[in-house]
């Protein structure tokens, strides 16, 4: 690990039984393939409401798939603010995806979590039971965490936002990543190796 990541990450992990500090906005100035894979198993959590997470893409701005590709636009802009700020879109008009911004022009989507806080309001808002597909998917994610547009551009290491160091290293498959055509094989997809809770199996 990056050794000024190293620093931050030591300090953001668990102090005692009941406090936690949230990763700061610096740690996230990094390029965006390290701070992907250093996600797999980080705490993300809104307002209470999250878990553990289980899949990531990254995107950058030499990446024909990102949003950044052709430079900055009103619906992109929080990709070219500061590190540590979310990043939010709608897709197809329904969904929204929560983006951890890094480097300018880059960002980390957030694909998959394992809930384990505030499991009953997940299921409440996204109207159905079973952990697995609560947040299996980017859209499901945000549906869960109550995230909207109203979240774009808001920092991460203050409320309703947390995000905490994994506790422990994790093996981490990499792929292609989904849904995509440009830049389709590119491999920036970044998955707790075994988890039951990702979005689809690893190709």
């Amino acid at each position: 690990m990056h050794e000024r990541a190293a620093r931050l990450y030591d300090a953001a992990r668990p102090i005692g039984a009941d406090i936690v500090v949230s990763l700061p906005r610096s740690y996230f100035d990094r390029p965006v393939t390290d701070i992907a894979r250093e996600l797999i198993g980080a705490g993300l959590f809104v307002a209470g409401v999250g878990g553990r997470i289980v899949e990531v893409e990254a995107y950058d701005a030499t990446d024909p798939a990102s949003h950044s590709f052709r430079g900055p636009t009103p619906r992109n802009a929080a990709m070219f603010g500061p590190a540590g700020h979310a990043y939010v879109y709608k897709i197809y008009g329904i969904h929204f995806c929560l983006n951890i911004v890094c480097q300018k022009g880059s960002a980390v989507l957030i694909r998959a979590l394992e809930p384990s806080e505030g499991v009953g309001t997940m299921v409440e808002r996204r109207g159905l039971m079973g952990e697995k597909q609560l947040c299996s998917g980017p859209g499901k994610l945000a549906q869960a965490l109550g995230i909207g547009l109203g979240h774009n551009g808001m920092p991460l290491d203050a409320f309703p936002f947390e995000i905490r160091a994994a506790e422990q290293e994790h093996a981490i498959g990499v792929g292609a990543r989904i849904g995509i055509t440009k830049g389709a094989e590119t491999p920036w997809r970044f998955v707790l190796q075994g988890s039951p809770f990702l979005s689809r199996p690893l190709r």
